[in-house]
């Protein structure tokens, strides 16, 4: 059932214009307009309020606490316990992300988007849509910058910019910072992060390479083949193979006994 979804899917948002994005290889182990506060249950504008201690805005279930002893920069989660955490870069077509964010959904597993701040310009009602979903939305910088090369108060600017749409469009600047375009986040990159507001940079350990388009088969194998208990895998909204290997991810991981989760509930 899930790859005949996929199939209709892929098929749906072939034709949307896909965005690519060059992301670095991992990190290491150890977490516009005038839209509205939004929820993560389809809760009424009405009836939400500020958000709590977790970036949470709404009525309904709220994320766990995190570890006190989580380290600042998060590329993994336990490898004792049977959960990855699928995480996206958040840009392209609204069809695209959304048919991806379906497939997700239907098969009852969550992921963590990362969203870059022209993209929340170009498309506010995302944001709504992701955590409507269930998913959690991060902050991946305005621009998408290489954050290696810009000085600290380019970096600060880059991330509070993106944080500022995020918290006018939810309520909340997001629990997850992911650097662009760095392997790491360099100690300029931690200090800024620290300074807007962020306790952790998220990460991966396995790069699904889904950006360079090499087709939904060799995403679905990169992921499969390298995918562990723990593992945080960097994935992407806005391509149309990513929506069409999808299925079989999430089938790949059934079988395999993982369950893909939050990165919040990853760790905790």
């Amino acid at each position: 059932m899930l790859r005949q979804l996929g199939r209709a899917a892929a098929l749906g948002a072939a034709g949307a214009a896909a965005s690519a994005c060059g992301e670095d290889s991992p990190h290491v182990f150890m977490s516009a307009p005038t839209a509205k506060p939004i929820g993560t249950g389809g809760a009424p504008a009405a009836r939400l309020g500020a958000p709590d201690a977790s970036g949470r805005v709404g009525s309904g279930p709220k994320p766990p606490p995190l570890p006190t002893d989580l380290p600042f920069q998060v590329t993994s989660g336990p490898p004792d316990r049977p959960r990855v955490a699928l995480t996206f870069h958040g840009q392209g077509s609204p069809e695209v992300a959304g048919s991806l964010l379906g497939l997700m959904e239907a098969a009852g597993t969550r992921g963590t988007v990362l969203a870059v701040g022209t993209w929340l310009d170009e498309q506010p009602q995302m944001a709504r849509r992701v955590l409507d979903g269930g998913h959690e939305l991060g902050n991946h910088t305005m621009h998408h910058g290489d954050m290696t090369s810009m000085s600290a108060d380019r970096t600060y600017a880059e991330i509070t910019d993106c944080a500022d749409r995020l918290k006018r469009l939810t309520g909340s600047i997001g629990r997850w910072f992911r650097p662009s375009r760095a392997k790491n986040c360099t100690p300029t990159v931690v200090a800024q992060a620290r300074r807007a507001g962020y306790a952790h940079c998220l990460g991966f350990d396995l790069d699904s390479l889904d950006f360079t388009d090499p087709g939904a088969a060799a995403v679905s194998r990169t992921v499969l083949t390298g995918v562990r208990p723990g593992s945080v895998v960097s994935l992407h909204l806005g391509h149309p193979g990513t929506v069409a290997a999808m299925p079989a991810i999430l089938d790949g991981l059934r079988t395999r006994g993982l369950r893909a989760v939050t990165m919040s509930e990853l760790v905790t």
